[in-house]
């Protein structure tokens, strides 16, 4: 059960409805947004920034895609890791590619530029004073400086939102995999997942 209460479409504010385009979008894709209504000035500048994220993108949607689910897996955010972006499967996101993610470094099936991303995003969210002169070498090898601005902008909204995400507990529209809130640990990978928009 989640630990703030969602708000129904008809109590949000109309500007965060319209900028959410949440008439057009089942609950699960109105995710967050339900429990970000409750402060709904505060929500429209979040969404502000994360639609600049999305709309201003260079990195590619499937790299991006498998760093938020590693990510999610450390951050331990079921939500996060149940859902599936469309824009990352029509840009090459397959489910044995979410596998690779248990043990990415050792995967042959992505990219040395993946590699990196998601060797940042997951120091990012696991130890990020290790995030040093070397890491940062080999990311320019792959990656503009602009690119790497983005990226970590981006993993950034993805470790910070994604851990809260994961204290609120929105699970009750996840598939059962998700749902059970134990302490054990689970992840993106071998699991059922929801397609989004």
């Amino acid at each position: 059960m989640a630990r703030i209460s969602k708000l129904n479409i008809d109590e949000w504010d109309p500007e965060l409805r319209e900028l959410s385009r949440a008439d057009s979008a089942t609950p699960l894709e109105q995710g967050l947004t339900r429990m970000f209504a409750h402060s709904p000035e505060v929500a429209k500048g979040l969404m502000a920034f994360a639609g600049r994220l999305k709309i201003h993108r260079e990195l590619p949607e499937r790299m991006v895609e498998l760093v938020r689910l590693r990510v999610a897996f450390h951050n331990q955010c079921r939500s996060c890791m149940a859902i599936r972006y469309k824009d990352a499967i029509e840009d090459g996101l397959t489910e044995d590619l979410v596998c690779s993610l248990e043990k990415p470094m050792e995967a042959d099936n992505l990219s040395d530029a993946e590699k990196i991303a998601i060797k940042y995003g997951e120091l990012m969210a696991t130890n990020h004073l290790s995030a040093d002169d070397a890491i940062y070498e080999e990311l320019k090898k792959h990656f503009t400086e602009k690119q790497v601005v983005e990226l970590g902008m981006t993993i950034a909204f993805f470790v910070g939102f994604g851990r809260l995400a994961a204290t609120w507990h929105m699970t009750e529209e996840l598939p059962e995999a998700f749902q059970e809130l134990g302490t054990e640990t689970i992840s993106p990978w071998g699991e059922d997942s929801i397609e989004v928009r």
